[in-house]
């Protein structure tokens, strides 16, 4: 059995049931489990009794009593093998990788440049390798181990923030959650948006997924009339910015989420017709692009590989309120498609969005 867990609601997971935020942390704990936790009052939200199908909200404390231990990697091997062997969490590469990840830090919190293709979170099947699971091996001798106060998809890179202790978690989520932050992504998308900057209203709803983690869930585009009468959905706005293009089939584009919520980069760009490159979820590795009628396929590791970055974040500081911004380089495959395209990061302005024709908050766009 474990010890008494206190964790702090992340922005991007308000509005999820207690049930399926905490199967997403611990994946082995059967939802009977849970309910039973409920009903005798061992799980509680910021201190009260809760019921399994509550809403969280960000910066929430949930507290976890003891849980049993997850089953030994081999016996989930042997229930459903992996096509490639990964070394246990906590090795000499995770700590090395982990420690490479580090853009800043101080001893109330830390900036990871999270690489692509490692999950922020726990999920079905991801065993202990993912940020949260990795985060004590940036301890560095500090009481409490490292925390999440947001998340990006497995497939995204960029900047990632933790906070050293529950009380600078608190501030941060609560920054998150009064949009008090400013988070900027790169992505590489097919075609070039027209008008070349705007801002996005599709609300959005789930559509559905599969696995007991909700890795398979996909979010469904609702027209903006439509979000107050569509069970579910929720408002969701986006700011983007073409900063570069090859003619008219690729465009770098800079996108500024407005709001936080799952899958909205990805599904709003596609929403518009323009997918970004790699993102097998929403076309932006298919044949078929009825946005622009051309294709979406740009061959090769562009089109395998998801291209969105979350390049930049500015925060007031959780305890001396400086107002500091942090900014990740491109992760290796981002890198190699820039290079190949002829686009520099070095030719990005600082805030695309100042120098955007007409403001990104004044485009056509819904």
């Amino acid at each position: 059995m474990g010890a008494v867990q206190t964790l702090t609601v992340a922005e991007d997971d308000a509005g999820q049931r207690l049930d399926r935020w905490l199967r997403r942390r611990f994946p082995h704990l059967a939802q009977g489990a849970i309910e039973k936790l409920c009903r005798t009052g061992q799980l509680r939200l910021d201190g009260a009794r809760a019921k399994a199908s509550d809403r969280v909200a960000a910066g929430q404390a949930v507290r976890v009593p003891p849980l049993p231990e997850a089953p030994p990697p081999g016996a989930a091997a042997a229930a459903a093998p992996r096509a490639e062997a990964r070394a246990p969490a906590g090795s000499e590469a995770d700590a090395a990788m982990m420690r490479a990840a580090v853009l800043w830090q101080d001893q109330h919190m830390i900036v990871l440049n999270k690489p692509a293709g490692l999950p922020s979170q726990g999920g079905s099947g991801q065993g202990g390798r993912h940020v949260d699971g990795l985060a004590h091996l940036l301890a560095d001798g500090y009481k409490e181990r490292p925390r999440l106060v947001h998340r990006l998809d497995k497939d995204t890179s960029g900047i990632l923030l933790l906070a050293r202790t529950e009380r600078v978690a608190r501030r941060l989520a609560a920054a998150f959650r009064a949009r008090e932050t400013r988070k900027l992504y790169w992505a590489a998308v097919a075609g070039v948006p027209d008008p070349r900057a705007g801002r996005i209203r599709y609300g959005l709803v789930k559509a559905g997924g599969r696995g007991a983690g909700g890795e398979g869930e996909k979010m469904r585009c609702v027209h903006p009339d439509a979000i107050e009468t569509t069970e579910g959905a929720q408002a969701a706005t986006t700011d983007y910015c073409v900063i570069s293009a090859l003619g008219r089939r690729v465009a770098w584009v800079a996108l500024a989420p407005i709001t936080g919520r799952t899958h909205q980069l990805r599904a709003h760009m596609a929403e518009i017709g323009h997918p970004i490159a790699g993102d097998g979820k929403y076309g932006g590795s298919g044949q078929e692009n009825l946005g622009d009628g051309w294709g979406a396929q740009l061959g090769g590791e562009i089109s395998r590989k998801l291209h969105l970055h979350a390049r930049a974040i500015t925060v007031a500081h959780p305890v001396t309120g400086e107002v500091m911004t942090f900014a990740a380089p491109l992760p290796p495959h981002m890198a190699r498609t820039w290079q190949m395209l002829g686009w520099s990061e070095a030719d990005a302005p600082a805030d695309p969005f100042a120098e955007a024709p007409g403001s990104a908050g004044r485009g056509r766009r819904r």
